[in-house]
Formats: C-alpha cells, structure tokens, sequence
C-alpha cells in the first residue's frame, strides 16, 4: 500500500511547474474490494457522485475490480469532496458543474484540478459498460467515418495520443464547434471545456492518462491498458451525448 500525496508536473505548452494536489488513496488488496459502488457517498455539499452503472468487477478481465475501486471509491470521491470545500459559500455553489469549467480562470490550481477531476472522471465512467466489445452504430460511426475513414484508424489515432501523453492527463473525443469530431489531449485534471485550453469542444468520451488508472494491473503497459478500454466504451451513451450536444 501506499499514498500520494502531491507530485510536479510540467505544463507542456507553457513550460511551468506548479503543484497538484492529489487526494490521498491507499490502495486497497484484492480481499478488501467492496463489489458495490453504492456504498461510497460524499460528505454534504454542491455536487453529488454519480454512481456507476456497473459494479467494480464487472469490468474484468480488461479492467480490474481492484484498480476500479480505488480509482472511484478514493481519486474521484477525494476530487469531488474538495470541489466541495473549495464552493462552499461562494456563488459557484449554484452553478453546473460546466458553468464552473467554462468560467474558469487560468491560475485558479485547485479548482481546475477539483472540478475538473469531478467532470472528467463522470465522463470516464458514463462511457465505460460491462457489455463487451460493442462497435460504433448510429451517428457517432458517421461522424467517424467521416472525420477519421474508419473506425480502425480512429482508434489507432486515439491510441496514439494516448502513448504520447507524457505525465499526467486525458485523451479526449470532442465535437468541434462546426459539428467535427477531433482528438486532443490535456493535462492533470484540465478538459476541453475550459476557456484557455487551445482546443477546445463538447466532450464525447475520454481515457484517463493518469497511473492510478491503469498501474495495478497494466504497470507501464499503457498500450494493452488502452486496447482494453475500447473493448469496453457504451457507444450508445456517446451516440447520447451527441444527442444531447444536438438539442
């Protein structure tokens, strides 16, 4: 077991170091793994967690029950209770969660990494089902085939940003403002939705860069841990999202 409290990372772009809080995990061993997500809840404040639609092990054997546990019981409930914190009596309690993403100044640290640790990992498990290898239908295969050629080249330049990540940070399927699908990356907890992200667009899915989400069980294999999550994407919940972009 062990515990991260806070690292140094590089901001690509800008060529800065600042801090990143991580909210403490210990790692918990395959015998302590609780099956039911339902159980973990946050303390009182502005935002909720979600739940997820499947239970931690349902995602075997390309995502391990240990690793899933940790990474939502412990890295996503610790961003959302300090989103909480940082809120309260101020008027972002009345706010969406994308209200305060869109709204964000640059040098607020902690509430880019908090609120974009809340957002970003809501969307990381919306998108994931324990159905497996489900194929693209609907509009979102249109669009894919459209912007990328095939589904298989699409893949191949996701996975590729994904390898390309260096540090910390998300690969992100976005629909542009012109109505385009786009691949981009960002680092620690920043997303698309944010105002002085240099690309920028509605976010479909996305893919946790960060080690916490794929070390247990990947260790520095980051290419198997990708292949693994596409045998896992609800692409009716994508296909959704356009929907919900589109009204």
């Amino acid at each position: 077991m062990f515990t991260i409290s806070s690292i140094l990372f590089s901001c690509g772009k800008k060529e800065e170091l600042y801090e990143v809080e991580i909210p403490e995990s210990v790692y918990a061993t395959e015998e302590e793994v609780d099956n039911s997500p339902t159980k973990v809840v946050a303390k009182d404040g502005s935002f909720k967690m979600k739940g997820l639609s499947f239970n931690y092990s349902d995602l075997e054997p390309n995502l391990d029950a240990q690793t899933i546990e940790t990474h939502y019981s412990k890295h996503h409930l610790g961003y959302l209770e300090k989103l909480n914190e940082l809120i309260k009596g101020t008027d972002l309690e009345e706010k969406s969660i994308e209200e305060i993403l869109t709204s964000l100044d640059s040098e607020k640290k902690a509430l880019i990494n908090n609120a974009g640790g809340y957002y970003n990992h809501n969307l990381y498990w919306e998108v994931l089902t324990k159905e497996k290898e489900k194929t693209p239908t609907g509009k979102i295969a249109e669009l894919i085939n459209r912007d990328f050629g095939s589904f298989e080249a699409f893949k191949t330049q996701f996975k590729k940003a994904g390898l390309d990540v260096f540090g910390s940070g998300w690969v992100w399927l976005v629909l542009t403002e012109n109505q385009n699908l786009k691949i981009t990356t960002t680092v620690n907890q920043n997303n698309p939705l944010m105002s002085f992200e240099t690309e920028k667009g509605y976010p479909l899915m996305n893919i946790d860069m960060w080690e916490h989400a794929y070390y247990l069980k990947y260790k520095n294999n980051k290419s198997d841990y990708i292949d693994n999550y596409f045998k896992r994407i609800d692409w009716d919940k994508v296909n959704y999202r356009i929907e919900l972009k589109s009204n």
